[in-house]
């Protein structure tokens, strides 16, 4: 819920106060209302405090006539979006420990993490939706149109010790899974990941690139890693520590699922062929939808005038008493 004042430059009307209060506050104050006999100056006592209402009330009714000039008011915004023209993309992301490799600035998963969030800011109009696997694949973002979700996402997302594995088939499977009943124009997966399959139990990649092959998803892939050795993080008594490992990745399996799915293989060996891979696949996905935003306002002036005609009333009524009382 938001809030805004449609015209606020009505509110500059208040300067017309300051020439009244300082008539009204430099006249000489009388005790009471003057009467023509002193009969009456009894009745004049118990009316003192509708003449301090009256010297406010032309106060009360203009603030309230002038607030409701300028139309205060709150609003919701909601995007109206036509789901058959636009693109459904989906980012799985391997989050097993090596990703914390060091091969890539300061490593691949912060690196990742930083063109990622990159990447999204440009889908402006595209729904978005997050899978993270590692032994097994989870949701973590629905498609979305509300990039702020994704990029929060992104920035939590934390490799960890006890996220070990690699089901690759599994994270493909779980993001097929949510794009198939979509009716979008174009319906992408990327999918990154910096080792091979070592789950033997889990879907094998091959099988969940069928399935995006038959529901007309395509996917492109990513290998994370440099050529040759790399730090990896090893657990070790002392706690987590960095050694040279050969990296390993799949290449023959993502290069595969690509081809299958009509999508692409890339190889990102450092930041900048990270960060030109996701360029590319930007270049290649472009979208011509256009989300539009619905504004639904609800309006207070009314509330406002009714303040003003009460007060209205009830200091006509009581001038017309006073001076019926007193003439």
């Amino acid at each position: 819920m938001n809030f805004e004042i449609d015209s606020p430059y009505f509110l500059l009307l208040f300067l017309l106060f300051i020439p009244l209060l300082i008539r009204d506050f430099s006249k000489k104050k009388n005790s009471g209302i003057n009467v023509p006999t002193t009969q009456n100056m009894s009745i004049a006592g118990s009316f003192s405090w509708v003449q301090k209402f009256l010297q406010f009330s032309k106060y009360i009714i203009l603030s309230a006539l002038i607030i409701a000039l300028a139309r205060p008011r709150t609003y919701t915004i909601f995007s109206d979006r036509d789901e058959t023209k636009g693109i459904d993309i989906f980012l799985a992301i391997d989050i097993s420990p090596s990703m914390l490799a060091q091969d890539l600035e300061p490593d691949r998963i912060t690196a990742l993490k930083k063109i990622a969030t990159d990447f999204v800011k440009k889908r402006e109009g595209d729904r978005i939706g997050i899978v993270e696997y590692w032994g097994e694949g989870i949701t973590k973002v629905p498609l979305t149109s509300d990039h702020q979700v994704v990029l929060d996402e992104i920035r939590d997302m934390s490799p960890s010790e006890e996220l070990t594995g690699t089901a690759i088939g599994e994270g493909l499977s779980v993001a097929v899974n949510h794009l198939k009943d979509s009716k979008s124009k174009s319906k992408i997966i990327i999918l990154m990941t910096d080792g091979v399959n070592t789950v033997p139990n889990a879907m094998p990649p091959q099988f969940a690139g069928e399935l995006a092959k038959s529901y007309g998803i395509k996917v492109y892939t990513i290998g994370i890693g440099t050529n040759g050795f790399a730090l990896f993080p090893q657990i070790t008594p002392f706690g987590i520590e960095f050694f040279e490992q050969e990296v390993q990745i799949d290449e023959a399996t993502l290069s595969e699922i690509a081809t299958l799915t009509g999508g692409k293989y890339y190889r990102a060996t450092s930041n900048t062929s990270l960060e030109n891979v996701y360029n590319e696949i930007n270049s290649l996905e472009k979208s011509k939808i256009k989300t539009n935003k619905i504004y639904n306002y609800e309006e207070y002036f009314r509330v406002f005038l009714w303040i003003a005609l009460a007060f209205l009333l009830i200091d006509a009524v009581l001038r017309w008493r006073i001076f019926r009382i007193f003439n």
